[in-house]
Order: C-alpha cells, then sequence, then structure tokens
C-alpha cells in the first residue's frame, strides 16, 4: 500500500513539474498589428520585424538615441526622454527587438543581433550621423558596441549602470532546461524583480508594474530574454568598453551607488577600461535607475554632457 502511494505521489509531482511551465508562462497572445492600435509613438517594419519607437524634439535638434536595458521597455526613459526634447535635443528612443511593442523575432539575440536593429533604425528614419548614444544597464553595453563597431555614427555616449561582468546563467544555458526555468520561474518572477531595481522602492513610476505586465502577455519575451542571457549576459563586457574607448568617444558614466542589479563596485572596471575618456558621476541614494531615483543630479550632468 505504501508503495502505490509513493508511486502516484511521485507520478502526481512528474504532472505538475510537467504543466509547471504551461500554468505559470504568462505569454497568452502573438503580438499583432491590432494590439498596437492606441500606442502612443510610432512603428516602422526592418528587416527583423516592426520596431515601436518614439521621436520628439525640434527636427534641427542635437540627435540623442536612448537605448534601455534587459527586459524594460522604451517607457525606462520617460523622464529622461522629456527633459532631452525640451532642451532642444532631437530624441529617439524604441523597444529592442523581444521587448514592449517591437516584433519578437527567432534568432540569437547577441550583441550584432541588437547593433544591427540599431542600425537599420537609425538608416530608415533618416538620421545622420554622428549620434549621441545613452545606454542603460544591457544598453549600455549595446551602446559600447555600437560605438567599437560604427564609431562613424557616434559623437558622445552616455552608460548609465552598464552591464559589466558576466552573470551566473547556470541552467539556464542548458538546452531545455533553461526553456523550462524561462516559463516556469523567470517570466512569472520578473515583476516582482522590478522593485530591486530601486534603492527606495517609493520612488518607482505610478503604474510601473502594470506597464511591465503588459509585454508579458505576448509570445516571444520569453526566448528573447532566455537569447539575451545565453549570448550576452554569460559573457564580460569589460572589453567591448576598452575596445570602444580605441576610437575616444567622449564618455559619461554614471552609477547609482545603491545599484544591486549591476554592483556600484563594478564601476571600477568600467572606469578603468574607458581610460581618460571617462567623466564618472555616481548617484547617491540610488539603484539600476539613477535617473528615475534622482532625476535633479542626472539631467543636469546629462544635459551639459550632451551641450558640450
Amino acid at each position: 500500500m505504501r508503495r502505490k502511494i509513493l508511486l502516484f505521489g511521485g507520478l502526481l509531482l512528474l504532472v505538475v513539474l510537467v504543466a509547471l511551465p504551461f500554468l505559470r508562462n504568462p505569454e497568452r497572445k502573438t503580438l499583432t498589428d491590432a494590439d498596437r492600435v492606441g500606442v502612443s509613438g510610432a512603428f516602422i517594419r526592418l528587416q527583423q520585424g516592426v520596431v515601436h519607437y518614439e521621436v520628439a524634439g525640434p527636427e534641427d535638434g542635437r540627435p540623442v538615441v536612448l537605448i534601455h536595458g534587459f527586459s524594460v521597455p522604451a517607457y525606462l526613459w520617460d523622464g529622461t526622454f522629456e527633459t532631452l526634447a525640451a532642451a532642444g535635443f532631437r530624441v529617439l528612443r524604441y523597444d529592442l527587438y523581444g521587448r514592449g511593442y517591437s516584433d519578437r523575432p527567432p534568432g540569437s539575440y547577441d550583441l550584432t543581433f541588437y547593433e544591427d536593429q540599431l542600425l537599420e533604425l537609425l538608416t530608415a528614419l533618416d538620421w545622420q550621423p554622428p549620434v549621441d548614444v545613452v545606454g542603460i544597464s544591457l544598453g549600455g553595453v549595446i551602446a559600447a558596441a555600437f560605438t567599437r563597431d560604427h564609431p562613424e555614427w557616434v559623437r558622445r555616449v552616455v552608460l548609465m549602470d552598464p552591464f559589466t561582468l558576466s552573470r551566473n546563467t547556470g541552467p539556464f544555458v542548458v538546452p531545455v532546461l533553461g526553456e523550462y526555468l524561462t516559463y516556469a520561474a523567470l517570466l512569472p518572477m520578473l515583476p516582482a524583480m522590478q522593485v530591486a531595481d530601486f534603492a527606495d522602492p517609493a520612488r518607482m513610476p505610478p503604474g510601473w508594474l502594470e506597464r511591465y505586465r503588459q509585454q508579458l502577455r505576448y509570445r516571444g519575451l520569453g526566448r528573447a530574454l532566455l537569447s539575451t542571457i545565453r549570448h550576452v549576459l554569460r559573457q564580460d563586457a569589460v572589453p567591448v568598453y576598452e575596445a570602444m574607448a580605441v576610437h575616444q568617444r567622449p564618455v559619461l558614466l554614471i552609477w547609482g551607488e545603491a545599484d544591486r542589479t549591476v554592483p556600484f563596485a563594478e564601476s571600477e572596471l568600467v572606469r578603468r577600461a574607458l581610460g581618460d575618456t571617462v567623466e564618472f558621476l555616481p548617484v547617491p541614494n540610488a539603484g539600476h535607475l539613477p535617473h528615475i531615483e534622482q532625476p535633479d543630479l542626472v539631467h543636469p550632468r546629462l544635459l551639459a554632457f550632451l551641450r558640450r
């Protein structure tokens, strides 16, 4: 009798484990043009799919591109986008492939993939070089790689809490197991994990989590994040910053002193990699998103740097 109970319990546990990714996966529908109706900004079809973007500021303003991070779409830049536009800059922000209202194409989400998206978007919008690039977290290493490989396009670079050292991706790099964990654990946990990006959760903008959950509904986000983990986050980014520094573009490095996502101690590695070209702004009482938690410190310094 005991053996039968153990066997039944084992079978039940197996069924639960197999069903877990299907039960917990928030991705329920395919992103279509109908889902984009009423969304602010504009859309353009590039080689890999539709990209959601927004442009503001005078047409003759100095061009600035804002690149968001690992999972939070371009609305991450709300305050900075508005500040730059009001100051006379021509500002572009966009959703990386796999995030927000941009398509989620199959393929390897490596740095070349993200660089190609940016270059094709700038070309399609008929923007002319050079531009200033501002990247945060994953967007920081994308901005650095873009500068390394397309220096003729870049005038100045701003890096905010950029991804630096490889992360312990552990089982996520294992085929099948990584997919299982993405849908059973990572995606369901992502909204709660947003709190860790703030030194003070009370500074999280109203409606932040609701906006974040919107993109979780569409198929392909998990695949994009997992591919990014496997192709970008498992490798050190320091060599990218060293290669970027060869082109001697002015760099402003901004880092929240209370960052728990990319620890403040890693800022020293980036500063050494960039050498004499870097200006450094440590931001007290700020986590991974210093431009949101301490805009009165970050935005004036950002404007002064870009105006030179």
